[in-house]
């Protein structure tokens, strides 16, 4: 009789070591446990610990809080201004509400997911290109609003979406680097304009400076000189004056034949008035007649610039009109 006592002892040690296993659960910090009795929510939600349950009747599901990271594979779509593109993001998310994510969606990782996917097309439908390059914080903002209006209901609460690449087709980047290098090019060609401006300015000043000072022109070409000198060069280039080459223009014009001769004024025999009278041109030593100032047309060289056909006849009839007076 005690031997049969002692085995149903032992019997009901073991049902209560089993049946406590068994309704033990451990709830780690992380997780929060829902509990399904015969498929029913009941009580709340158990804390992180241990916690026991009514086996074979209850089911203790474990929710986990920590932030999850899902990457959303990259969607292709034309952005407002028709340009295709392909853009991929990553979205953050946590369970703040456990029981409605458990019971409310299937999987809420899944719908997750594929509302964020969705909304990454809807995004890039309504944003221009501009936007997804440079503008990204909006469109993040709105990204992430578009996913948290319906993942409220499934207690599931969005961190932060962020757009983590948006690849361009070759034609798009080869336009784009165009644009980039004319921008650059005007920019440049303004800087350069702008300085041809100062420097302009800069000589004007120099320029008047050196007009009320002479002294400062023929210093300013001594330097020049001293420069090119210290190149040691077998050929020296010196600047000449264009205001010298125009006095010897100048110079010129006056000794042509066409210029106005002296008059002399002579008293007349009979006390008349004084007439004026033209004075023959002065006459120079040729010592070859038929040299460079004394050739004649028909020899085949030119004449000497201000020699006419008409030179001798000239001189002879003003001989005469000085003989007769």
């Amino acid at each position: 009789m005690l031997q049969i006592l002692v085995s149903a002892v032992i019997a009901l040690v073991c049902v209560g070591l089993v049946y406590s296993a068994a309704a033990v659960r451990i709830v780690k910090q992380y997780e929060r446990g829902v509990v399904l009795r015969l498929g029913r929510l009941v009580g709340e939600v158990r804390p992180p610990g241990l916690t026991v349950i009514v086996p074979f009747v209850d089911k203790l599901h474990k929710v986990n809080l920590q932030i999850v990271t899902m990457p959303i594979p990259a969607q292709e779509g034309i952005t407002r201004d028709n340009v295709t593109v392909r853009v991929d993001a990553v979205v953050y998310f946590k369970v703040v509400d456990p029981p409605s994510a458990l019971i409310r969606v299937e999987d809420y990782r899944f719908a997750v997911s594929q509302m964020a996917q969705t909304s990454l097309r809807s995004i890039i439908g309504k944003s221009d290109l501009d936007d997804l390059l440079s503008n990204r914080e909006k469109m993040n903002q709105g990204l992430e609003l578009m996913i948290d209006s319906p993942a409220v209901g499934w207690g599931v609460q969005i961190d932060r979406v962020e757009i983590k690449d948006v690849s361009l087709p070759e034609t798009m980047k080869r336009s784009m680097a165009r644009q980039a290098e004319a921008d650059r090019e005007r920019r440049a060609r303004i800087i350069n304009a702008d300085a041809e401006l100062q420097a302009s300015k800069k000589l004007a000043e120099a320029a008047q400076q050196m007009a009320d000072t002479p002294a400062a022109l023929q210093l300013r070409l001594l330097q020049t000189v001293v420069a090119v000198a210290a190149e040691k060069n077998s050929t020296l280039v010196l600047p000449f004056p264009v205001e010298l080459l125009r006095f010897v223009d100048k110079v010129q014009q006056s000794a042509q034949p066409g210029t106005a001769r002296p008059v002399a004024h002579t008293a007349g025999t009979d006390g008349d008035a004084p007439r004026a009278v033209e004075q023959p041109p002065e006459r120079t030593a040729d010592p070859d007649p038929r040299g460079a100032a004394g050739q004649t047309a028909g020899v085949g060289a030119p004449r000497p610039a201000g020699q006419t056909l008409g030179t001798e006849a000239s001189r002879a009839a003003g001989e005469r009109l000085v003989t007769e007076t």
